[in-house]
C-alpha cells in the first residue's frame, strides 16, 4: 500500500497527541490510588510519631504503593475538639484521641479514665485488650466512627506544678490546674476541691507560663517531650489515671478502601501501637531520672489517700450512675471494686 508523506506526517501527530494526552493517566496510576491524612497532638519526638512514620512506611510498601499516609504532629490541623471535628466530617482521616476527650462525643469512652483504678500497666492491658476495650470500642462505632482494635499508650499520669509538691489530697484545695476538656477529669478535680481549667493541649505551655493555672497533669512521656519541665518546679507520682489513645478513622473514608487496604492499614496501625506501647515503658523508666537533672522535684504520694477522697466525695458513685450499670460492671470486673 502506497501512503504520501503528508499522511504519514499527519499520523505521527496523531501518535504523537494520543501519547501525550494519555501519559497524565500513566503518571498518576504510578503514584498512591489513596493518601489519607493522620492528625495528633503529640511533638515528632514522641514515641507515637516515632512509630507512625515507620507505620506509614510499611503501608505504603505493603500495599505496592497504593495508600500513602500524611502524617501531622503537634496539633497542625487543629486543636483536639478542632480536629475531633474534622474526622467527624472528613477533613482528617485519622486521629489519635484519648478517651477522655472523646467522651464529650461518647461519654463511655472515658471510662478507662477513673481516677485511682489501675494499680499498674498488667492491669491496664488485660482490661484494654479484653472486655473493656471491646466494651469501649463498640460504644465509639455508635457515634459514625471507626476505630482500631489496639489502643495506643499514653501512660499513668503525674501532676506537676510550679508553686509546691502534691503530696495528699488536701494540697488540691484550691489548686489551679489545666485539664483537658473531658467531664471526667473536671469533676475528679473537683471532687478534690482544686479549680481544674479546660485547656487544649496545645495551649499548655503557654498557660502555665504566663501563671492562668499553676499545674497541669501529664504522663511523664509528654512532660518531657512537650517540654513542661521549663514552666514547672515539682512533679507528684500521684499515678491519678491511666490514659491511652484510640486510633480513630472517618467512617466514610475507611469504607471507602477495599478490604484488602482495609487489612494492611489495620494490621500496621496495631503493630505499631504494640511497639509505641512498649518504647512509652521504657522512656517512662528513665525519664525521672532525666527530668530530676533538668531541675524537677519529684515526690511519691499514697494513692489508698486520694482513693478514699474521692469515695467519701461521692465521684464514683456518681459516675457509676453516669455510666450505667453495664458499663461500671466491665469496669469493676476488670479492675475491682471502686464504688
Amino acid at each position: 500500500m502506497y501512503m504520501s508523506r503528508r499522511r504519514l506526517l499527519a499520523a505521527g501527530s496523531s501518535t504523537v497527541l494520543a501519547g501525550a494526552i494519555g501519559a497524565p493517566f500513566v503518571a498518576r496510576a504510578a503514584g498512591p490510588e489513596w493518601t489519607y491524612k493522620y492528625a495528633n497532638n503529640l511533638p515528632e519526638t514522641h514515641p507515637m510519631n516515632v512509630r507512625a512514620r515507620e507505620m506509614a512506611a510499611a503501608i505504603k510498601q505493603d500495599s505496592g504503593g497504593r495508600f500513602d499516609l500524611q502524617i501531622f504532629p503537634s496539633s497542625q490541623l487543629g486543636s483536639d475538639t478542632d480536629t475531633l471535628s474534622q474526622v467527624r466530617s472528613g477533613g482528617v482521616d485519622f486521629f489519635t484521641l484519648s478517651g477522655l476527650i472523646l467522651s464529650t462525643l461518647v461519654l463511655p469512652a472515658s471510662i478507662n479514665g477513673m481516677g485511682f483504678a489501675f494499680p499498674n500497666y498488667d492491669a491496664v492491658w488485660k482490661a484494654m485488650d479484653g472486655e473493656l476495650g471491646a466494651f469501649v470500642r463498640a460504644q465509639i462505632e455508635k457515634a459514625n466512627l471507626d476505630v482500631m482494635e489496639k489502643i495506643w499508650d499514653n501512660g499513668f499520669r503525674q501532676t506537676t506544678t510550679s508553686t509546691k509538691p502534691i503530696v495528699s489530697p488536701d494540697d488540691l484545695k484550691g489548686f489551679k490546674i489545666r485539664v483537658p476538656p473531658s467531664p471526667l477529669w473536671t469533676s475528679m478535680f473537683e471532687a478534690f476541691g482544686a479549680s481544674p481549667a479546660s485547656i487544649n493541649f496545645n495551649e499548655v505551655y503557654s498557660a502555665l507560663q504566663t501563671k492562668i493555672v499553676d499545674g497541669q497533669e501529664n504522663p511523664l512521656a509528654i512532660i518531657a517531650t512537650a517540654k513542661l519541665y521549663e514552666v514547672q518546679k515539682y512533679c507528684s507520682l500521684t499515678n491519678h489515671m491511666w490514659d491511652g489513645f484510640w486510633f480513630l478513622a472517618n467512617k466514610k473514608a475507611w469504607e471507602k478502601l477495599p478490604a484488602d487496604l482495609q487489612a494492611i492499614v489495620a494490621k500496621h496501625i496495631n503493630a505499631a501501637g504494640l511497639k509505641e506501647r512498649a518504647d512509652v515503658a521504657e522512656l517512662n523508666a528513665s525519664l525521672q531520672k532525666d527530668l530530676a537533672a533538668k531541675g524537677m522535684v519529684f515526690n511519691a504520694t499514697n494513692a489508698n489517700l486520694f482513693r478514699d477522697h474521692l469515695r467519701k466525695a461521692n465521684f464514683y458513685s456518681d459516675w457509676k450512675a453516669k455510666f450505667g450499670e453495664d458499663g461500671w460492671a466491665v469496669l469493676e470486673r476488670s479492675v475491682g471494686k471502686l464504688s
